[in-house]
């Protein structure tokens, strides 16, 4: 720890968004990046903690206290160094994880100011690769196995990255047209500027990773069987793809759509890509209405704000979080408490404890949305149970965009052929070491146990390609 005091003096200070009034018309990213004076200051108030918290809430286990100190000594190279030793990608999660370890900074509970954590580590890579620190490593030597990755999400990547680094011949397969998974589809570029994943797949690929795109590996039953006789190992990394339906009256109207219908067609435009324009979705002039409070729906409000919508409502079944501190979850875990998101600040309107009752429609296009008041009684099981008002709302809309989560996986094509045990929650159920019950079929990431954040993700594909590792180095014995 540099300096013992800079916690007394020197406040909280984040890197900042762009202008509400200049980013909302524009699909550029909304935060900034720390200058080196602001990350110098901002690591100076990092306590350097006996039993840092930080470190025990990431799930990557990034050991923030030292690359803090790092930067407040001014040894950029170090920083990375200590930081690309935890988290295989620090420019994914230093723009788009909740921060986990602030939420358990000593600070966050002694002064409701934590050390901004994840604005210096994004600062930390940017540095890192405008220096030239980052550089393709391949290893001096191959194993000889080879491993395919289905799946080229965070941890997807995560997985190739680390089984590549220990001399592994890896393949990573991606049902879409470019890799990335929902990092480059489902994550809208005001968060996560494309040009950052592009820019760590040229290394990845310098670093000897094969990538195959329009590769939807498991729809066909032979080539799957000669996959697994191809491979020592199968990483499946598909994430939990399938979103949770609002089954009501009305569903099929022209106007109601999935999130990712959405985020993914938005994203493809920014990208270069057309739409036929009977397959366009746009906002531009329409009351919009997101149904779901949580990433997913504050990324359809920003994308609609962008395209123009005339107004957004995002509503939730669930009742309003408490503003700041909730004692239901106290420190140093996440706190369930209000999140007001970039998006909701361009002009959002949110209300709470509200059920979708039916979608009405003329001529086969939506007019108007039936929602009812809940509120939430605890249940004989002990769960909270809404119990819906009789008296019920017509709202006027255009556009309804479902963003109420992920059940599982997409069980159509791989997970069906493969033929791999799902656990109770209808996941690919994998052991403490991410095998599955097919042999030398493993699983990562939001596959493996439900959708999550990215951080988690990374974490899942290194902790699986470590088991991965260890598997193929017993196969030689």
């Amino acid at each position: 720890m540099g300096d013992p005091k800079a916690f007394l003096t020197i406040g909280r200070k984040e890197a900042g968004y762009r202008p509400v009034q200049q980013r909302k018309y524009d699909f550029a990213e909304v935060e900034l990046t720390f200058n080196d004076e602001d990350c110098h200051l901002q690591a100076s108030r990092c306590m350097d903690c006996g039993v840092p918290f930080c470190h025990w809430n990431c799930p990557l286990g990034n050991r923030q206290p030292e690359w803090q100190d790092a930067v407040y000594k001014g040894n950029w190279r170090e920083a990375y160094r200590i930081l690309q030793e935890t988290d295989d990608f620090p420019e994914f999660t230093g723009r788009v994880c909740p921060a986990l370890c602030e939420k358990g900074c000593v600070l966050a509970l002694s002064a409701n100011a934590a050390v901004t954590i994840r604005n210096n580590e994004a600062a930390i890579i940017e540095k890192a690769f405008s220096e030239g620190y980052v550089t393709a490593c391949p290893p001096r030597t191959r194993t000889g196995k080879r491993v395919a990755v289905i799946g080229s999400g965070p941890a997807g990547l995560a997985c190739a990255n680390q089984l590549n680094r220990k001399g592994h011949t890896v393949d990573v397969f991606e049902k879409d047209e470019r890799i990335g998974g929902l990092l480059r589809l489902g994550i809208p570029d005001f968060k996560l500027n494309k040009g950052v994943i592009d820019r760590r797949l040229k290394l990845l690929e310098q670093e000897g990773i094969s990538f195959v795109c329009n590769t939807p590996v498991g729809d066909d039953k032979k080539a799957l069987s000669d996959m697994l006789g191809k491979y020592d190992a199968v990483c499946v990394a598909i994430g939990s793809g399938q979103p949770r339906d609002l089954q009501v009256e009305g569903r099929d109207l022209k106007g109601v759509y999935f999130a990712l219908e959405l985020l993914k067609q938005q994203n493809r435009l920014v990208a270069g890509d057309s739409v036929e324009p009977e397959q366009l979705i746009s906002a531009k002039g329409k009351r919009v209405l997101v149904i779901g409070g949580g990433d997913t729906g504050s990324d359809c409000v920003g994308t609609s704000i962008r395209q123009g919508a005339t107004s957004v409502l995002q509503i939730e079944i669930m009742p309003k979080p408490p503003v700041d501190k909730n004692p239901e979850t106290p420190w140093p875990n996440y706190p369930r408490i209000l999140k007001t998101s970039t998006s909701h600040q361009e002009g959002c309107e949110r209300r709470w404890s509200l059920d979708t009752v039916r979608f009405i429609g003329k001529n086969g296009v939506l007019k108007q949305v039936e929602v009812a008041p809940v509120t939430w009684q605890t249940g004989e099981d002990g769960r909270m149970v809404p119990r819906r008002a009789a008296q019920t709302e017509l709202l006027d809309v255009d556009l309804v965009f479902l963003a109420m989560g992920f059940v599982h996986p997409v069980y159509e094509g791989l997970v069906e052929n493969l033929g791999v045990e799902l656990d109770a929650r209808h996941n690919v159920r994998v052991d403490a070491d991410n095998r599955t019950s097919v042999p030398k079929v493993f699983a990562a990431g939001d596959a493996s146990y439900g959708a999550g954040l990215v951080v988690r993700a990374i974490a899942s594909g290194r902790k699986a390609a470590a088991a991965i590792d260890d598997y193929l180095s017993n196969l030689e014995k």
